[in-house]
């Protein structure tokens, strides 16, 4: 049968990293199909955190680099998807406040600030400041000072994926939830940025471990903090949203028994963080969200061709880091499948993982 659209490129994924890579190409003038089989946001980026934050600046490494250009590249990125779908991916570039416990940390992190300087190209700054220059949500610090990075962004996820798919949708791209109605094979090369259950694919299909999924729960609270920086502090990311909220997060789990149920290990962070910030507690958690987040072994992304399946793509991995490396992942991706550049860094291959 055939199909009335006419397909350049197929998506299977409706992650951040699938809605990124078939907004770019179809920013180029691509025509995409973009296939989701449960709903858009349904895996790991339909939490509430929305933290994209760098690495320190040290021991340099691709990856490092490769999340800097992407961190640089969210501005434009968030603003050109808002133009063109008309929704708000609720991204601003905020910074980060993170407390110093002691002489030693301050030693390490004035260090940093020196490869800041360099790594960073004077696009972005991590300084060593006084807690008191700040106001509101300020973590408590042993020392009185604070790392503040001014690289660090914030977009609402929810918000963020509305935003992608209004977008791939008024720039002629086609978005199905299920599978498509034609039955028609799927067309043109096909990228798979299909989370923690693409992994579990790629496991059996290369008789070998590349990756698995790790269960993270986080928590939305009602309290409009404004445009103040998000915090890391204690192990807790706290990062304030502008719809008037404010999320914490988030649990690492290797081991469990129902990926989308909430525990009291939720409640500990929530519990920590308004011991932490005594304006959010009294603050009401209007909701509770709990999801397997894909990690590639290399734990960078991972990226470029499907090991012996010709026309097939992979973007995943993006554990944690994912919003963050968006911007990037997407441009490289339609780079290798729209214009055959590679410009994949070392350790992002598949077969980097084997």
């Amino acid at each position: 049968m055939a199909t009335s659209y006419q397909v350049d490129v197929t998506v299977r994924g409706g992650g951040i990293f699938g809605l990124a890579c078939a907004y770019e190409m179809a920013r180029r003038g691509a025509r995409v199909r973009l296939i989701e089989t449960r709903a858009l946001g349904a895996g790991a980026s339909g939490g509430t955190v929305g933290a994209l934050a760098p690495h320190v600046p040290e021991n340099w490494n691709p990856k490092k680099q490769f999340q800097l250009e992407s961190l640089l590249m969210a501005p434009v990125f968030w603003a050109e998807v808002a133009a063109a779908g008309g929704q708000d991916a609720g991204y601003a570039q905020t910074g980060r406040l993170q407390p110093l416990a002691d002489a030693e940390a301050v030693a390490r992190a004035e260090s940093r600030a020196e490869g800041a300087a360099t790594l960073w190209q004077g696009q972005a700054s991590w300084r060593v400041v006084p807690a008191g220059q700040f106001s509101g949500l300020v973590p408590p610090s042993p020392t009185g000072l604070l790392v503040h990075d001014t690289l660090t962004g914030r977009a609402n996820p929810r918000g963020a994926v509305a935003a992608l798919a209004a977008a791939i949708t008024a720039l002629g791209g086609q978005i199905v939830i299920g599978e498509p109605s034609d039955q028609t094979p799927d067309q043109g090369p096909v990228i798979w940025a299909t989370g923690a259950p693409g992994l579990a694919d790629l496991n059996a299909a290369l008789a070998h471990p590349v990756g698995g999924g790790v269960k993270g729960q986080s928590a939305l609270l009602a309290y409009d903090a404004g445009p103040v920086p998000q915090l890391y502090a204690e192990g807790l990311l706290i990062v304030p949203h502008a719809d008037g909220t404010v999320a914490v997060g988030s649990t690492a789990e290797r081991d469990y028994d129902d990926p989308t149920s909430t525990d009291a290990q939720l409640e500990a962070l929530i519990d920590r963080a308004r011991q932490m910030l005594p304006p959010l507690g009294s603050a009401p958690v209007i909701d509770r969200w709990a999801g397997i987040r894909p990690r590639a072994s290399s734990r960078a992304p991972m990226l470029g061709a499907w090991p012996d399946r010709p026309g097939h793509f992979v973007a995943n991995g993006g554990f944690m880091i994912g919003f963050g490396m968006a911007p990037k992942v997407a441009a490289t991706m339609a780079d290798l499948v729209l214009e055959g550049r590679d410009t994949i860094p070392a350790g992002f291959r598949v077969t980097d993982n084997l």
